[in-house]
């Protein structure tokens, strides 16, 4: 019997179970007329079922002497013995399946063991034994699709595939190996469908079926040009069909370095059109030239006179020629052994001309995501990036910037940089930072954005936050870049560095007052971002070290502050009223400074009555007026102001804002009770209702 006659077979029975089911249920209901309606099936059912039973899938159908009790029971009309004898036979069934079972598990961990070892031959035949167990196992169908995949038996993957969705029509993994199957095939719209079906199913795995499609497109493409390309030669039209010939000479023994070099500029010009790119590799191009013994010993930098020089460019930019606007070439390439070992090396290269070539392959390969995937996987990454960063601190070349910046755009990049030695980035880096003069200054701003690129990495900001020189560098850098010529770095780095100073760190504790020094007079500047972003490293830092606070309260950061919250619609609230409110907590200077130059806290009363949602400046600003009704008098001058409604707004706001409701509630508490005479107007607000619900927020002393 063919499979999809097992399969309906199967279906058919699994219905007639059904039927059962409901008809026993029937037979034990409540309701008269229900019962004998079920009686009159169940006399109909036996009159179908006077045969014996022919269905095999399984070995589960109710067998020929059940059917022939059933019968009995039916036509001696008792229910209850119909009941009895449909259970006990439900239950014999269940315990042959569970034995069934058992030797189907078996044999899937004997099929899982051989494939682990890469006998994919007997992993076929286990899972096939389990299978002749029982037919409906998913895993069985899906594992054994997986064996014929490695057995590149493409037709059994699919038709097991299609198997185990009608075992369970939402099964991710089948439709993956079906893809990936019918991908070898060459039949792209079904492998597509498979692909994006999984997408459907599990909307999270939008990464990995992404890279799947563009594997189908991309093995599309590379069928499509071969195709071209195959038609072109056999034409003899096209300056792309002297490849093949020029390959040839190239793969001949005992030339001179000055003639394959010559050769190389030649089959340069014929791989210029997609044709010519194609041929290339159809004929070996890429094994043809890296095993030459000239060019890799040039390449690999061990002869370094003139002639070596120029082959090694000459190699350097047929490859770029050759893998521009091909995928598949540029995979080749990278997978070569020569080229891993040799390209890393060659970005850091004392000569200018080969260096640059190197660069402007690399360049041109990164733009793509699939060109970085091929380089983060292929080549050696902290050497390259050690080598890039070297490049851009000594040569100031912004293709080397370009080149981190298009790597950066990945994730897999960043998590290969997790665990690296200090002369990869960290040194670089702080040779930059010292170093910024208007010779580099166009490059420094590029480097700075791609490490806070590399820095929404956890890891790499905490080891960048933990490291003493790092700090330094960025203080200093700070200090040199207060010229308007400089503005555009200045941003870049206080961005940084308000990244950086996200992580509580001994460090940086240990740099708080150098730190906060170098940005406390920022917040004047004209440049809205470098109000913002300097105000945003106080905000972070101070409440890292006491020491810092005192030092900036002693420099006049309460004024800047204030003055910064005066401003309508400043970016920099937030930043601003999280300073004050560090700085007043821990300073009886602040609280005294705030009063002095605000007697009415009009700024604080401001805040909380503005129209933000914005927790942190509400909540901070109801925490800070806390802080200064410490003050003696400061709850008399209120008096005659709307602090009293604004607070009880707050603490009767937002359920959610547990946070603001809190802060606004002690507020409330601390204001009545340095000035009794706030209580009469909260009693005529109704207020202690809401301060009684908030009691649950304010923990306990």
């Amino acid at each position: 019997m063919s499979s999809t006659g097992k399969f309906q077979e199967m279906e058919k029975f699994l219905k007639s179970v059904d039927e059962i089911s409901e008809l026993l249920m029937n037979l034990n209901s409540s309701d008269a007329e229900i019962r004998q309606k079920a009686m009159m099936q169940a006399e109909s059912h036996t009159a179908a079922s006077e045969e014996p039973c022919r269905t095999k899938v399984n070995s589960t159908a109710i067998n020929t002497r059940s059917s022939l009790q059933l019968s009995t029971t039916l036509q001696n009309k008792s229910p209850e013995g119909f009941m009895r004898m449909l259970e006990r036979d439900a239950e014999d069934r269940r315990q042959r399946r569970t034995a069934r079972e058992q030797k189907a598990l078996a044999f899937k961990e004997k099929g899982n063991e051989a494939y682990a070892q890469e006998d994919y031959d007997s992993a076929v035949k286990y899972y096939s034994h389990g299978l002749a167990e029982l037919r409906d196992v998913q895993q069985l169908y899906t594992n054994r699709a997986q064996a014929y995949f490695k057995l590149r038996k493409y037709r059994e993957v699919i038709i097991d595939c299609e198997w185990a969705l009608k075992c369970n029509e939402r099964c991710t993994k089948a439709y993956l190996h079906m893809g990936r199957a019918y991908l070898e095939l060459k039949e792209y719209n079904e492998s597509r469908r498979c692909f994006e079906k999984i997408l459907e199913i599990e909307p999270r795995r939008k990464e990995m079926v992404t890279e799947y499609l563009t594997q189908v497109d991309l093995t599309q493409e590379r069928e499509t040009q071969e195709i071209n390309a195959r038609q072109e030669l056999d034409s003899g039209e096209g300056q792309g069909t002297a490849v093949p010939q020029w390959l040839q000479m190239l793969s001949r023994p005992g030339q001179t370095p000055l003639s394959f070099h010559g050769g190389l500029q030649i089959l340069s010009e014929a791989v210029a059109d997609c044709t010519g790119r194609t041929l290339f590799r159809l004929h070996n191009g890429f094994s043809i030239i890296s095993k030459n013994d000239t060019v890799r010993s040039c390449l690999l930098q061990k002869t370094k006179d003139q002639i070596s020089q120029e082959l090694c460019v000459s190699v350097l930019k047929l490859w770029r020629i050759a893998c521009n606007k091909n995928d598949e070439n540029q995979r080749m390439l990278l997978e070569i052994p020569l080229t891993r070992e040799a390209v890393d090396g060659l970005v850091a290269s004392q000569h200018v001309a080969t260096r640059t070539q190197c660069l402007l392959l690399l360049h041109m390969i990164t733009q793509t995501t699939r060109g970085r995937s091929l380089v983060i996987k292929n080549l050696n990454v902290h050497m390259l990036v050690r080598n890039l960063m070297v490049c851009i601190s000594e040569q100031q070349q912004n293709m080397a910037a370009d080149i981190l910046k298009n790597l950066a755009a990945e994730n897999k990049f960043c998590c290969q940089l997790r665990d690296v030695p200090k002369d990869v980035i960290k040194e670089p880096l702080t040779a930059i930072l010292r170093k910024i003069t208007k010779s580099n200054c166009h490059v420094i701003a590029p480097v700075i954005s791609i490490i806070g690129r590399l820095a929404e990495d956890d890891i790499i900001r905490h080891n960048l936050a933990n490291d003493s020189e790092c700090w330094t560098s960025l203080a200093i850098a700070v200090t040199q870049c207060r010229a308007d010529e400089f503005k555009h770095i200045l941003y870049c780095i206080l961005g940084l560095m308000v990244d950086l100073s996200t992580v509580t760190s001994p460090v940086l504790q240990e740099h708080a007052v150098s730190v906060c020094h170098c940005c406390q007079d920022l917040p004047k500047d004209t440049d809205g971002g470098v109000i913002t972003r300097a105000a945003g490293v106080l905000s972070n830092v101070l409440p890292q070290s006491p020491q810092a606070v005192q030092h900036v309260v002693q420099q006049g950061v309460v004024r800047t502050m204030c003055w910064l919250l005066k401003g309508q619609g400043q970016p920099a609230t937030k930043y601003a009223i999280k300073t004050l409110t560090v700085c007043t907590a821990a300073s009886q200077s602040a609280r005294e400074e705030l009063v002095k130059s605000d007697k009415k806290l009009s700024v604080l009363r401001h805040l909380l009555g503005s129209a933000s949602d914005d927790e942190v400046v509400t909540g901070n600003a109801a925490l800070c007026l806390t802080h200064c009704l410490q003050l003696d008098g400061v709850a008399c001058r209120l008096l005659d102001t709307d602090v009293v409604l604004l607070l009880l707004r707050h603490a009767a706001g937002n359920a959610k804002k547990t946070g603001v409701q809190r802060n606004a509630a002690i507020a409330l508490g601390a204001l009545c009770r340095s000035e009794p005479r706030h209580v009469d107007k909260l009693r005529e607000l109704h207020g202690f209702e809401v301060l009684h619900s908030c009691m649950k927020l304010i923990p306990s002393t």
